[in-house]
């Protein structure tokens, strides 16, 4: 798990390169969380998480106030989540979920990022069994042991729980993520999530090479450029000095 893990931070490191998008990523997030949910972050544990996760990615607090402000007033947009599955450069496994106002508009562009590099989107279900969907949770500690027992207690299915470099990694059903965090919370005072999310970790990597890494970085740039698009998970696993 830890690798298929550490592929989905890296994953991640392009999006952030470019602050307009995550802003506006967190913001359709946010809107939705607080739409479905209740805008009071107290009532709303998946709010109050995404919130926290926000502002540890520095988005401004002007950026996720005026998305819980649309969502009180009921004015925004009405989006819908989308997932789209299939086959990226290297026949490596990815899945691309969104957030939609416009899903024919959506299913375009992503297949647009799929035949633009030689890559197959596929039918809902074509690789998604080979990923777990978990929620996940990592921090600093030294205790397996203490972590297990709060979460047990808690009455939370743990998956696993990894430790290494003194950082703990928990994985959970992604059913019990508000769950499994505030069990955290409440047993850990002042606890600092190094990561705190609901991912699909894939089951097994496919190694990615030659020519085909070049294509697997633009099909990623493709679909992380689409402001549809806030996630994409995959199982490509690339040379060293590739994710360096």
């Amino acid at each position: 798990m830890g690798r298929a893990y550490q592929n989905r931070k890296q994953s991640m490191a392009k999006t952030a390169d470019a602050k307009t998008k995550v802003y506006s990523k967190y913001g359709r997030e946010i809107y939705m969380s607080a739409k479905s949910g209740g805008t009071d972050p107290d009532g709303n544990l998946s709010l109050r998480a995404l919130i926290d996760r926000a502002k540890k990615d520095q988005v401004p607090s002007h950026v996720i106030e005026k998305a819980i402000d649309k969502a009180h007033g009921g004015t925004g947009e009405d989006y819908s989540p989308a997932r789209y599955e299939g086959y990226g450069p290297g026949n490596c496994m990815v899945i691309v979920d969104c957030l939609t106002d416009n899903p024919n508009r959506t299913f375009g562009d992503v297949r647009l990022a799929f035949t633009k590099t030689k890559a197959r989107i596929g039918t809902p279900g074509t690789v998604a069994h080979m990923f777990d969907h978990c929620a996940i949770f990592a921090f600093k500690g030294q205790d397996e042991d203490a972590v297990l027992e709060a979460l047990m207690d808690a009455d939370i299915d743990v998956t696993d729980i990894e430790m290494e470099n003194e950082l703990i990694t928990v994985f959970a059903p992604h059913t019990e993520y508000a769950k499994a965090r505030q069990a955290l919370i409440d047993a850990f005072e002042g606890i600092d999530f190094d990561a705190d999310d609901i991912q699909f970790l894939a089951k097994t990597t496919t190694e990615v090479s030659g020519d085909d890494i070049p294509m697997f970085e633009k099909f990623l740039d493709m679909l992380n450029e689409l402001d549809d698009v806030q996630t994409v998970f995959h199982n490509a696993e690339l040379p060293q000095e590739q994710t360096s």
